[in-house]
């Protein structure tokens, strides 16, 4: 009698993994957008590296696009995943528009029934509102600087601009709470948009000035904040939940005469800024700041990526800035320059991220 042969496994079909995005030059200038409006928006090398990292996981990439791309999908598949073709989605959008719109992505594959690696809508809209953030951040434990939310529109009967109420506005809690320097920032945007040498003030006539510049460009409410003048760092994490990781810390360079980071400012090549890597990256401190950003990563329900961004205050402590659950990927952005100092190929160091945002699924 012939013993029977044991069946071999045929292995799984690999994943059509949808990647959303926002690329420069996808999309023209909204009316009355500001110079910076897609500041946010990724070069075409970037989608390319996802691509790449897909393929490594022996996954089939699958360009979806930017949200009016994934609409359009959408509205001619019908709902559930068979409708768009797609197993999983990879977002990294940033839409444009109010403050939910980091949230536009997530909610339409959430409705097609699309399952995406990336933090969900919810994460996504009070991570990108700064004051939000802070107050999570917070009641989380992580120190934060003082601040105070301005007003879009100059409050009735006067405000920063007539040098009128100045409570309603701005300068007269500015200057008995938060001292000066301080520095503006649009509430709802990320990647430094907005930010200029004038954000850092130093006395009521600049802060006037600067209030009135950011509220023209950007028709939004203003974070005012105790400038913290120390060294600046960013602390990426990885995973979800109590599977997440912080990875190692970077320092950034901050511009000598502001002390705002030189990532932040629009630099002329003819005329570079001067700069300041002051400090020490201690050990003690990289477990200070990997604690804080891991403790703003769990208690803002972040999935599978973020990048949270501190200074030092006066005494050496870390002080929580802000966080980004949409970093970029770019090919000389932070993950890759942590890839490249842990000697990994850069398509193997971005799969790996993925393989556990699969895995939280329960696609792996």
């Amino acid at each position: 009698m012939t013993p029977s042969r044991p069946v071999p496994a045929r292995p799984p079909r690999p994943l059509r993994v949808g990647l959303v995005y926002d690329r420069f030059g996808d999309a023209p200038a909204p009316p009355d957008a500001p110079p910076d409006w897609d500041a946010e928006y990724e070069p075409e090398a970037t989608v390319a590296a996802l691509e790449d990292a897909v393929r490594h996981l022996g996954h089939e990439p699958v360009r979806v696009g930017n949200v009016p791309a994934l609409l359009a999908a959408v509205c001619r598949g019908g709902a559930g995943r068979g409708g768009l073709g797609l197993d999983a989605a990879v977002n990294i959008a940033e839409s444009y528009g109010s403050r939910n719109r980091e949230a536009h992505a997530p909610v339409l594959l959430e409705l097609a029934g699309v399952p995406a690696l990336g933090s969900d809508a919810l994460a996504l809209s009070v991570s990108l509102d700064k004051h939000l953030t802070k107050t999570v951040a917070a009641a989380a434990g992580v120190a934060t600087p003082p601040g105070i939310v301005v007003p879009g529109r100059t409050p009735p009967g006067g405000g920063v601009e007539q040098g009128g109420a100045e409570s309603m506005g701005v300068l007269g809690v500015a200057d008995a709470d938060l001292g000066f320097p301080v520095i503006v920032k649009p509430r709802y945007e990320g990647t430094a948009k907005g930010i200029a040498p004038t954000s850092r003030c130093a006395d009521r006539p600049a802060l006037r000035a600067e209030v009135a510049r950011q509220r023209a460009l950007y028709g939004q409410d203003l974070v005012v904040e105790a400038f913290v003048d120390g060294p600046e760092f960013t602390v990426g994490v990885v995973g979800t939940g109590d599977d997440a990781e912080a990875l190692p810390v970077l320092q950034r360079a901050t511009e000598r005469a502001t002390g705002i980071g030189l990532h932040a400012l629009d630099e002329d090549p003819a005329r570079p800024f001067a700069y300041d890597l002051d400090g020490a990256l201690t050990p003690d401190l990289e477990a200070a700041l990997q604690r804080d950003a891991l403790a703003v990563h769990r208690a803002l329900e972040c999935h599978d990526f973020s990048r949270a961004d501190f200074r030092l205050d006066r005494a050496g402590r870390p002080v929580f800035i802000e966080t980004n659950p949409l970093p970029t990927f770019a090919p000389d952005g932070t993950f890759a320059i942590l890839a490249e100092l842990a000697g990994e190929p850069y398509p193997a160091f971005l799969a790996a991220l993925l393989a556990r945002g699969l895995r939280r699924l329960g696609l792996a």
